[in-house]
């Protein structure tokens, strides 16, 4: 397969399966499956990050200490646009984080309330779960006619671009590390899309109706990685950059607003699986990079 068939493939195949597995899981499944697969997330991008993104910039850069404030860089950059969003978010309705009517016990009912992806915009998820809406996607309180879904919409939609982008950046470099790529971001873009799907319902859009847009959202992935490939054949010293801010971005994603969910379950019980499905996480990451590095 040539490099440009494997973007197409990981990035049609990224944006089907993340679209179709949180469509089942919203539709479908219970609650509290969602935490499972953010624990299962937070371990694929931490996998991806220091045992394929960082070794691959680091062997492809010629000065380490650039490569490595790249990542820092990265990190800033991510924490100032998640700033911007949460301040656009505060002006545009109550802000969430001075809510009066914010509970704990309420904040525990969603494992993705409050978050914020630095790339996605706006899509902390109501707890409002689709499985307790009726049939034209409202769950009975007066849903916001569709503001807060179109933001998750346009914020979705530059995030998956974004993603293309850097999965094409990833099989320049590497084919192995396209694949690792490719897998680490399906599997936080589950949990993600389960927050984008209730946000829809929400705004008030029918499941079928936000399963489509989401579907057209993912496109996007495709087009990133496409124009991607284009471009980085042209700019190819850029490659390496592009690889040191994915991994800045899947650090930022896991460690600033995966893993503080995650501590709303303190219990002994609830820590035991979390640590164990990171570390399947991680083992999965590896697993897939020994795999393709064999093929």
């Amino acid at each position: 397969m040539t490099t440009l068939t494997w973007i197409l493939a990981a990035t049609v195949a990224g944006g089907i399966i993340s679209v179709l597995g949180a469509w089942l899981i919203a539709a479908r499944a219970s609650a509290a499956q969602v935490p499972v697969l953010i624990s299962y997330a937070v371990g694929a991008l931490l996998g991806a990050v220091f045992l394929e993104l960082l070794p691959h910039a680091f062997n492809r850069s010629d000065n380490l200490q650039a490569t490595a404030a790249t990542l820092l860089g990265g990190l800033l950059l991510f924490f100032i646009l998640e700033k911007l969003v949460l301040w656009r978010h505060c002006h545009i309705e109550e802000c969430e984080a001075h809510d009066p009517h914010d509970t704990p016990a309420s904040a525990a009912a969603s494992p993705l309330a409050h978050h914020h992806s630095p790339l996605h915009g706006h899509s902390h998820a109501h707890a409002h779960a689709p499985w307790a809406a009726n049939g034209n996607g409202s769950n009975g309180a007066a849903h916001d006619h569709g503001r807060s879904g179109m933001m998750i919409l346009i914020g979705d939609t530059f995030h998956n671009f974004v993603d293309g982008v850097l999965i094409a950046a990833a099989f320049l470099a590497d084919t192995q590390l396209g694949i690792v790529t490719a897998v680490a971001i399906v599997a936080h873009e589950v949990p993600q899309e389960v927050g984008d799907f209730l946000i829809l319902l929400h705004s008030g859009y029918s499941k079928s109706h936000a399963f489509t847009l989401n579907l057209l959202s993912s496109a996007a992935m495709v087009v990133g990685g496409v124009l991607g490939y284009y471009a980085l054949h042209a700019m190819e010293q850029w490659i390496g950059t592009l690889i040191s801010l994915a991994a800045a971005s899947m650090l930022y994603v896991a460690v600033a607003d995966l893993i503080p969910g995650l501590h709303r379950r303190p219990e002994i019980r609830a820590t035991v699986m979390q640590v164990s499905l990171i570390a399947l996480g991680i083992a999965t990451i590896w697993l897939v990079g020994e795999a393709a590095h064999g093929g």
